[in-house]
């Protein structure tokens, strides 16, 4: 699985051991169940970590509505809804473009939430240096540290998920990050949903409503298709469900969407964890150790490491290109 994920515009449960037998079953049909450090955690109830990208501001915002109300609406559902802390990723250049918008980095962090680096300005790995990609991440620290001076904000998100076309530039990045006492928030739940903000936009300038409930029912349809593609690959990898990390993004269309998303995962039967929870399952510290160019879910960079065929799944970007054009 791997979106064509755009540049970014500028600005406007505990483990427990399992039987002999069954930890035996696991390593013969899943070729990392034996590979993860600790015991092999027991079946348990689904859990997901939800995660937001390019905080504190993205993608196009239909007519009459501004720039504060995306996350400020994300902020009122994480509450109703009763979910753990959530961490979202910041991009400071936006910031910098908008100083005003460090109001809605303290509005998240004032609702219970948590704050990670998603570096300055959202390079893609695969073009730029390793020296120039360390520096960008550098440079998001003082924002970090000047909104969140007491939070975990040594979380990282790759942006595009790439994590290095090559070995020697992967490696580069993850030593300065582990150096630098960094823990990576990977990935293992993504639909693609940045891709219904455009299309949200556009339809919104032209009162579209049969058009927008369109795009509400493809965007479930999708998140659901999704699931079904990390629990499968999760089973052919490990011989179980993992807890799973999503990525989401700050948009508009997905604060009107949080609602309804959240009612899917908890009809599949989910729980909702922190990213902290999620990630320290052994699955999250076995290293691929593998040159991906494009980027992609963790497990999909561990199953080509071990030649893991992944499932097939629906990209909708042609068909959301071409609502409301």
């Amino acid at each position: 699985m791997k979106f064509a994920r755009p540049a970014v515009p500028l600005p406007a449960s505990r483990p427990t051991i399992l039987p002999a037998l069954a930890v035996l079953i696991l390593c013969v049909h899943s070729p990392l169940a034996a590979q993860s450090t600790g015991p092999a955690p027991q079946p348990s109830p689904l859990q997901v970590a939800i995660t937001f990208d390019d905080l504190p501001a993205h993608g196009p915002l239909p007519p009459g509505e501004f720039r504060p109300e995306p996350i400020r609406s994300i902020l009122k559902t994480l509450k109703a809804e009763q979910l753990p802390p959530v961490y979202g990723f910041v991009n400071g250049f936006r910031v910098a473009e908008y100083p005003y918008q460090a109001e809605l980095l303290q509005e998240w962090i004032a609702s219970g939430n948590a704050l990670g680096s998603h570096t300055w300005s959202h390079p893609a790995l695969d073009t730029a240096s390793a020296k120039k990609y360390i520096a960008n991440i550098a440079e998001n620290e003082p924002l970090l540290k000047k909104v969140d001076p007491h939070g975990d904000w040594h979380w990282f998100r790759y942006p595009y998920l790439e994590e290095g076309n090559t070995l020697d530039k992967r490696e580069a990045v993850r030593n300065y990050l582990f150096a630098h006492h960094y823990k990576i928030a990977e990935v293992t739940l993504d639909f693609g949903d940045y891709m219904w903000n455009d299309a949200y936009a556009r339809c919104a300038i032209r009162d579209d409503e049969t058009a927008i409930a369109s795009l509400h029912d493809s965007y479930l349809a999708t998140a659901d298709e999704y699931i079904t593609y990390s629990r499968t690959l999760s089973q052919r990898l490990y011989g179980r469900d993992i807890p799973y990390v999503l990525l989401l993004h700050v948009g508009a269309f997905d604060a009107r969407m949080l609602p309804d998303l959240i009612a899917l995962l908890r009809r599949r039967g989910f729980q909702f964890v922190t990213l902290a929870q999620a990630e320290s399952d052994p699955a999250y510290s076995i290293d691929p150790k593998i040159a991906y160019p494009g980027g992609g879910l963790l497990m999909e960079l561990t199953a080509s490491a071990h030649k893991v065929n992944t499932p097939d799944a629906t990209e909708p970007e042609a068909e959301l290109n071409r609502m409301c054009r």
